[in-house]
């Protein structure tokens, strides 16, 4: 059952997601831009136990694994986003645990936009979350 997960993370403020998969395999070079836009952007990348018996489990593995991974670094995404005020959320969450959830809540409802499969049962997953959104559950001004 150990899973294997690996990611690539991107801040991207355009509509249309990039296909991550190519011939079955990840893209060798995947490129990042550094400016967040309108939304965070996250991509995980997820491999399960080839001993699993079918394709089916193999794969499914593979895409929760992946999301956990994409959630995981979307949330050291967020914490690197300033307040208004020159604040990290990082800090802020340190001593407010309302804000807290509110993060966790946040990045667990990131929306997934879509799901790729390697030849190998591997899996590319990119969740987005807007950044007003956020800036709304955590009930705060975002830069």
């Amino acid at each position: 059952m150990p899973c294997l997960a690996v990611v690539v993370l991107a801040a991207a403020g355009c509509s249309g997601v990039k296909s991550r998969v190519h011939n079955g395999t990840v893209d060798t070079t995947i490129n990042q831009r550094p400016d967040a836009g309108r939304y965070l952007e996250a991509i995980g990348i997820g491999a399960s136990d080839p001993a699993w018996a079918t394709d089916t489990q193999r794969k499914a593995l593979a895409r929760d694994a992946a999301i956990v991974k994409a959630q995981y670094e979307m949330l050291s995404m967020v914490k690197g986003v300033n307040l208004k005020g020159g604040v990290k959320v990082e800090r802020a969450m340190e001593s407010d645990s309302v804000l807290e959830a509110s993060v966790l809540d946040a990045i667990r409802g990131a929306e997934i936009v879509k799901s790729e499969f390697t030849s190998d049962n591997g899996c590319v997953v990119t969740i987005k979350l807007p950044r007003a959104r956020l800036a709304k559950l955590m009930k705060v001004e975002l830069e």
